[in-house]
């Protein structure tokens, strides 16, 4: 097994071309730990009570556009 100090001399040896594709493959498998994680999550129960809230505040209509809030100063 590699280590990362090991994995980063490679990669410094690489082409700019194939660092640009190991770096979209990598944020690709980054993603996808994402969505694993969140699916989790979502099986195991701990983003019920965010569900939950998001749900009350949309009934009860405190909820903003997003570019409202992004813009906010």
């Amino acid at each position: 097994m590699n280590t990362l100090i090991e994995i980063e001399a490679a990669i410094k040896n690489l082409s700019e071309n194939d660092a640009r594709q190991l770096a979209a493959w990598l944020q690709a498998y980054l993603n996808d730990m994402w969505d694993e994680q969140i699916k989790a999550d979502l099986l195991s129960g701990k983003l019920d009570k965010l569900i939950a809230k998001a749900e009350a505040d949309i009934a009860a209509n405190r909820i903003k556009d997003l570019d409202e809030i992004l813009n906010e100063d």
